[in-house]
């Protein structure tokens, strides 16, 4: 134990001291922070994080750190923090922070910087950090007097994990973590410090009652879930409300995990991808006619809502989230602020007060919506059939997932790759278990986040099985970290899609151009090359009996794995906008594509 500070010692470093360091290092864990994604630096708080147990883990890059730190986060409930130095490694961090803004994740940045004494002197990789985290934060402090380095740390935990969550930066001057620092005396917390929700609260019944009402009389109501229910914790109060008042519940990519999708009232994942393939094709021609919109923790944003165009503009919204601004943003709804399993909660209990004839017939709302949907999910269901089949020429990403789904245990946690391994996985992953389970970067969509986010996933959650699918274009931003997963033996598995082509690029070009650029193209690369040089398990396929045996042995093998697998280069999601795209090529094929399509 450190005895307290003597301020007439040299400043010099000394750990028999309590320095800042110490106190920065006390208050992350006292709010259960027992990581920190690192590259050394701040070398005192390392050092002191490591005296109380808190485990460094070395990223080979800030940004993959940063997306580790979010993946950490998402899985746990528990605030995760990344510290980097000063300058270039902090412009870093940049991307990773993005994307949790956007999907409002918290994550504690602690950020080394220059001497005190020579702020503005163009010390070495002296920046404005101020300026460079400003639209990628919820809160930015210096810290500037040591006797307030545990205040100022938990005031950004504070700041990370309530209200809306996001990132929160705490610049740390090198000179002033080694300072000594009188003892901070431990006190109790009034709520879960470093837990998000940090605090739960719900609109007025008032607002509920109304909601409740519009829900009641609906002819055909709907619920479209987004991420908001993972980071509340709400997914039985969600299946609890769908069952009390026999509401059907749609997902957005974020929201994927949120309901059991085997469920007579699951529409599956909606949006912009409903083409040909996709479980969710026809079920458009319910939600064309959908009389109440209850958007639950869900930013309506372009893909969630097929560019804002896959709802009927008269139909009556609700949107419940834990920001007013989002309950405005793009819909005329009526707002329940709030967080979400706190509002759903309230529902029930409102809905079970009311006791009107509206609330006596629930099972009779449910059967006649439950057999609407049956036949539009069959017909999906059908046109799906020949792309899992065994025996195509080239395999193909439906199969692929499904055989991976086949292989994994039933409570493994996905994680995908922006772009096309994110839609590949909540089209084609069937979620029996609600929960925290299906990850992927869709705050911002940055590409070369999936495999970093697997081994923060892996981190929180060591028990669980942790499967990465990531696209040869995006794996090559990060598979430098295969070598953090060595080192600190994270046992993720991570399944590359190798076919040497940028492949939304190249759709989306087709689609505008009719052509696309030379640089949609790619060089194959042997992951399995690069895996094994770093020490990294590595098994290829190329065809269904390879593909059985490598998924067979990864899964077996203890222990960072990596499964090189080559796909079709032709094949992309069932996108709705290349719907047209899809049409042609299955023509040329000679392969059905639907019975409308």
């Amino acid at each position: 134990m450190n005895q307290t500070a003597d301020p007439t010692r040299s400043s010099r470093y000394d750990p028999s001291v309590n320095s800042v360091a110490d106190e920065i290092a006390r208050a992350l864990h006292d709010a259960g922070i027992r990581e920190i994604f690192g590259q050394s630096c701040p070398t005192a708080l390392m050092l002191a994080a490591e005296r109380l147990g808190i485990r460094q883990i070395g990223y080979r890059t800030e940004n993959a750190g940063a997306a580790m730190a979010d993946a950490y986060a998402r899985v746990s409930g528990q605030i995760a923090c990344i510290a980097a130095q000063n300058g270039p490694a902090a412009t870093l961090l940049v991307p990773g922070m993005a994307e949790a803004y956007k999907a409002s994740v918290p994550m504690l940045a602690l950020v080394q910087d220059v001497h005190r004494r020579q702020v503005d002197k163009n010390a070495f990789q002296e920046f404005d950090h101020q300026a460079l985290f400003s639209s990628c934060s919820v809160w930015f402090q210096r810290l500037t007097e040591g006797g307030r380095a545990y205040e100022f740390t938990r005031k950004a935990i504070i700041a990370a994990t309530s209200g809306r969550p996001g990132p929160a930066v705490l610049m740390l001057p090198m000179d002033i973590l080694i300072e000594p620092a009188r003892l901070t005396e431990a006190a109790p917390e009034p709520f879960r410090l470093g837990r998000f929700p940090m605090l739960r609260t719900r609109p007025a019944d008032a607002e509920i009652d109304t909601a409740l009402g519009l829900l009641l009389k609906a002819r055909r109501p709907l619920i479209v879930a987004g991420g908001g229910v993972h980071s509340s914790e709400a997914h039985d109060a969600l299946a609890a409300l769908r069952d009390a008042l026999a509401i059907p519940v749609a997902t957005t990519n974020m929201g994927k995990g949120a309901v059991d999708e085997t469920h007579p009232l699951a529409l599956g994942v909606v949006g912009s991808t409903m083409g040909t393939r996709s479980p969710a094709k026809y079920m458009s021609e319910y939600i064309s006619k959908a009389d109440v919109v209850f958007f639950a923790g869900n930013r309506t944003n372009e893909n969630g809502t097929g560019a804002w165009k896959l709802f009927p503009p008269d139909a009556a919204f609700i949107h419940a989230d834990i920001d007013p601004y989002e309950t405005q943003r793009n819909y005329r709804a009526l707002p329940l602020v709030g967080d979400l399993r706190e509002t759903l909660e309230a529902m029930l209990v409102r809905h079970a007060a009311r006791q009107t004839s509206a609330v006596a017939a629930p099972g009779a709302r449910e059967r006649r919506i439950a057999a609407e949907l049956a036949p539009l999910r069959e017909r999906a269901v059908a046109n799906l059939q020949p792309y899992l089949q065994p025996g195509n020429p080239l395999l193909r990403p439906e199969r692929l997932v499904r055989e991976i789904e086949r292989h994994a245990p039933e409570d493994s946690i996905f994680v995908a790759d922006a772009s096309y391994s994110t839609l590949w996985l909540t089209q084609f992953l069937t979620c029996r278990q609600p929960g925290r389970r299906y990850l992927s970067p869709r705050g911002l969509a940055g590409l070369g986040w999936g495999y970093p986010m697997a081994l923060g996933a892996k981190l929180a959650m060591p028990q669980r099985t942790v499967v990465a699918l990531v696209g040869d274009g995006g794996f090559a931003h990060c598979w430098a970290e295969l070598e953090c997963a060595v080192r600190h033996d994270i046992d993720a598995k991570v399944v590359v899609l190798n076919n040497a082509v940028l492949g939304f690029q190249r759709n989306a070009e087709l689609g505008y151009y009719r052509t696309h650029t030379d640089v949609c193209r790619m060089v194959r690369v042997d992951h399995t090359l690069v895996a094994r040089a770093v020490g990294c398990a590595a098994f290829a396929a190329s065809d269904d009996e390879s593909l059985e045996a490598a998924l067979r042995q990864a899964f077996a093998t203890p222990g960072p794995c990596l499964i090189d697998v080559m796909v079709d280069p032709e094949a992309f999601p069932p996108i709705t906008a290349f719907e047209r795209q899809f049409v042609r090529l299955s023509e040329n094929a000679a392969t059905p594509v639907g019975d409308d399509a």
